[in-house]
């Protein structure tokens, strides 16, 4: 049982991860950032709870805020470039951020032990969890608990203004600019928004394997954190859940018998999956209850409905 509880940690946490890069994906921006942001999450939470003492709510929560304060600083000069640039940009940052931590020594004593970040060989012994009673269930519990609020949270904000400042940017940057929104601002809160939600995922997974060290937070990482809103389509937040659930259940998880093979039909499984639905799992528009069922009413905005109002 505790596998399985383990296997739904690792959904919750990469789910976050995932909806950390569909917020600034819906800007039309594709950054490898987040990878970064979730490690700059992981350290701060690690070092709130282990060597500060923090209880794990207000930890994570800092992790996401610094995480967001940094997100935000590095948006503004990295915004000002576009498509492969701001690709090569973000991914520079992240890989920054790797280095800095392989490099960082700072550990303090507390109860009669050094805790704390130790250069190559990571940050141990944060052990909030089990130090303080939590059984594997009620980590699990917890991190679902965040993954809805954080999935409810950006499902309500698709169906505000706000939503749909952010995916006007993303179609037609000067649409949108001609309208009046300040294509700088939406999209450096997008940015800050994506930091903070990898801050938080970040701050997760550091208390569910209790060692942090730099090479989790490489480039496979970021490609992960932009895989799964793409594959599972921009139109829904659900879409990203599926996604992950379709790569780390099935193709990671599910295919572990096939050794090495997995591999190799592991990219052919993610080229078919986008040449079949190339605008993701759930497509671009935001699926209806109602059409799960039947054909409902055209929209308005549908060309059809369209003609027909006409």
């Amino acid at each position: 049982m505790d596998f399985y509880l383990g296997l739904a940690q690792i959904f919750g946490v990469h789910t976050l991860l995932g909806l950390s890069a569909y917020v600034v994906l819906l800007t039309g921006q594709v950054s490898m950032a987040q990878a970064g942001f979730y490690a700059i999450g992981a350290y701060t939470a690690g070092a709130m709870t282990a060597m500060f003492g923090l209880h794990i709510l207000p930890a994570i929560v800092i992790a996401g805020l610094v995480s967001a304060a940094i997100a935000c600083i590095v948006g503004f000069p990295a915004l000002r470039v576009k498509g492969l640039m701001l690709v090569v940009a973000t991914l520079a940052f992240g890989e920054m951020v790797r280095l800095f931590f392989f490099n960082l020594t700072w550990q303090v004593e507390r109860n009669g032990d050094r805790v704390g970040p130790n250069g190559a060989e990571g940050f141990r012994s944060i052990r909030y969890f089990p130090e303080n009673g939590w059984e594997v269930w009620h980590v699990t519990v917890f991190i679902w608990f965040v993954v809805v609020v954080v999935m409810g949270a950006l499902w309500w904000m698709d169906r505000t203004r706000a939503g749909a400042v952010l995916r006007a940017v993303g179609h037609d940057e000067t649409a949108a600019q001609s309208i009046g929104l300040n294509l700088t601002a939406v999209k450096v809160g997008a940015m800050t928004a994506g930091g903070f939600i990898a801050g938080l995922g970040g701050g997760i997974y550091a208390h569910t394997v209790t060692h942090i060290e730099h090479g989790v937070f490489g480039v496979l990482l970021a490609t992960f954190a932009i895989a799964y809103p793409i594959l599972g389509g921009l139109g829904s937040v659900f879409g990203t859940l599926i996604a992950v659930l379709f790569i780390q259940g099935f193709l990671i998880e599910g295919l572990r018998f096939m050794g090495e093979w997995r591999s190799l039909l592991f990219g052919a499984l993610i080229v078919l999956a986008m040449n079949l639905r190339p605008h993701g799992l759930l497509g671009e528009h935001a699926p209806r209850l109602k059409n799960l069922f039947g054909a409902g009413p055209a929209r308005p905005s549908d060309p059809l409905s369209t003609k027909e109002a006409k």
